[in-house]
């Protein structure tokens, strides 16, 4: 019955069932996260560092109301220029963009989801969602931890996203049973920048090791997915007291405007892009990039 919904491109489709490296990349940053050509390019950018590095890349998305896993350049290039008209889509908005045959550019956890699906294991995105400030009261809490708690992907990325309150992001993923890695590093990334103040589960040092604990983890079937914590190459990091008092700017504009739910991250990021002179988006592609490059080596071990 899946297999009328999911479309797997022939090459993704003949290296998993070679049980080869395979990496999954999400489609939101493609339409949401930057402008025309720009995000193109970046994605593209994205799928290069992927093979330079012993896997393949399977950039995942819903067009006309398929599973796609393993976009096309063509098919990358029309989201990219369809940009904010394409569905933002998570876990709840699948079936009805599905029924309807919609497009639909995948967050972190429907892009886990149609993962899962395929048999891919490791997916390279930017930075989680998790539970945004002031979530203890409004309980705006993203998807995409609680698709971390039940779905079997690892997601290599630089932390939450810094508009985040990560504390409680770290409070709800332990709760959850859901173990967080530092590659490299004791203390969790905060997307910009390689600090947050908050300490990560385990350190690994070595791609090899977070195979094996992936595998382990796997074989054990214990469920759920795994938060690889990557930071943000040092010459690209932002400084933090700079990116701090943007996110403080925009968190208050967003108060003040009352944007809420699946429109908070897109509005934040853009309005930190601004304040910030473009310095922040700089530091978001490259630290794509930084992940990308770890994801596939990692998948290759695994």
């Amino acid at each position: 019955m899946l297999k009328n919904y999911l479309s797997i491109n022939r090459e993704v489709r003949e290296e998993l069932e070679k049980k080869g490296a395979v990496v999954a990349l999400e489609s939101t940053i493609i339409s949401h996260g930057m402008p025309y050509p720009q995000n193109v390019e970046t994605a593209f950018k994205v799928q290069e560092t992927v093979r330079r590095n012993n896997a393949v890349p399977a950039t995942i998305a819903i067009l006309n109301g398929k599973l796609k896993v393993g976009l096309s350049r063509d098919e990358i290039d029309y989201l990219g220029k369809k940009g904010f008209e394409t569905i933002k889509t998570s876990r709840r908005d699948i079936p009805y963009i599905v029924s309807e045959k919609l497009d639909g550019a995948t967050t972190v956890a429907a892009t886990m989801i149609i993962s899962e699906m395929a048999g891919i294991k490791v997916f390279a995105t930017g930075g989680i969602g998790g539970v945004h400030r002031g979530g203890q009261n409004s309980f705006d809490i993203s998807a995409d931890l609680q698709e971390l708690a039940k779905t079997n992907v690892a997601v290599v990325c630089a932390g939450p996203k810094s508009i985040l309150d990560i504390g409680l992001t770290l409070e709800y993923l332990e709760t959850n049973g859901v173990p967080v890695l530092g590659y490299r590093t004791n203390e969790l990334p905060a997307f910009y920048t390689r600090k947050s103040g908050y300490e990560v589960d385990y350190e690994l040092d070595s791609s090899e090791k977070i195979a094996d604990f992936l595998r382990t983890k796997f074989n054990l079937r214990l469920a759920g997915g795994v938060v690889v914590a990557n930071p943000v190459p040092k010459e690209f990091q932002m400084d933090r007291k700079v990116i701090t008092e943007a996110i403080n700017q925009a968190v208050q504009e967003a108060e003040q405007k009352g944007v809420k739910g699946r429109d908070s991250t897109p509005f934040l990021l853009d309005k930190v892009k601004q304040v910030t002179g473009g310095e922040s988006l700089k530091t978001n592609i490259q630290l794509v990039f930084n992940n990308g490059e770890l994801a596939a080596k990692i998948a290759s071990k695994l």
